[in-house]
């Protein structure tokens, strides 16, 4: 999209943007303090079985939408190519499914080449569906990402955003990040500290509770089809006309 100007830290590291953008994820006050919490959301890894839920989840985005993802009008053919070529051994994936088990935020963390074993810088990208937004999605997938860029190795993680996409830049700007602009187009730095036991101790906990979750939602959900299809079999015996086995005589 145009030449990344990048903090002296990350200069020698950080390569052609791989994640463009971010789509809208929701309206905010116009002043957000950042002692303000994140509700807590489970939020699930996601590896190549789950390629085809991400292709479908950002081929929903509206056109306005996935221009603010990609940072061009992605056409449908561009964002199967994107998806296709979703590194899953390289890259982090997350994801948050509603309990109807489908993917109504993606986030992606992709690595730029490694020095000497360990990435020094990632890119961040996320896509919220519509009807979801305003629920902090999109800040609570920066942090995670956030935990686990740190837990990696990385110094320092990066945002690159239309300037018109506010919600996004105000997350990175409330995590602390510095956001610079350069007229339509703005990129948010963010340098993280180095990992501890306690981030780490973090990111497990994380990777459980997210499992947890849609293991319970698959549950739900298979008893709550069960349930449905019962109900419809049962209505239909119920409806069906019964038959008398008593004739009227003629006489």
């Amino acid at each position: 999209m145009f030449d990344v100007k990048t903090p002296p830290s990350a200069a020698s590291t950080v390569a052609e943007p791989q994640v463009r953008g971010v789509a809208p994820l929701h309206e905010e006050p116009a002043r957000l303090e950042r002692t303000q919490s994140v509700p807590y959301t489970p939020i699930r890894s996601l590896g190549a079985s789950h390629r085809e839920q991400i292709l479908e989840h950002l081929l929903s985005l509206p056109a306005h939408d996935r221009y603010l993802r990609f940072g061009y009008p992605a056409s449908d053919e561009q964002v199967k190519r994107y998806v296709y070529g979703l590194d899953f051994k390289r890259d982090e994936i997350f994801g948050i499914h509603n309990s109807e088990l489908e993917l109504i935020a993606v986030a992606h963390l992709a690595f730029d080449a490694a020095s000497e074993g360990k990435p020094r810088a990632a890119e961040f990208g996320v896509s919220v569906c519509g009807g979801y937004r305003g629920r902090r999605l999109g800040a609570r997938l920066y942090d995670r990402a956030v935990m686990h860029a740190r837990n990696a190795g990385v110094q320092t993680m990066y945002i690159h955003a239309l300037s018109e996409n506010v919600p996004m830049l105000r997350i990175a700007r409330n995590a602390g990040a510095t956001v610079h602009r350069d007229g339509c187009e703005s990129e948010a730095y963010l340098t993280l500290p180095p990992a501890n036991l306690n981030s780490r101790l973090s990111e497990v906990w994380e990777d459980q509770i997210g499992e947890f979750d849609y293991r319970l939602k698959a549950q739900t959900y298979q008893f709550q089809a069960f349930l449905s299809s019962l109900q419809k079999q049962w209505g239909t015996t119920s409806s069906a006309p019964e038959t008398s086995t008593n004739t009227e005589e003629v006489r």
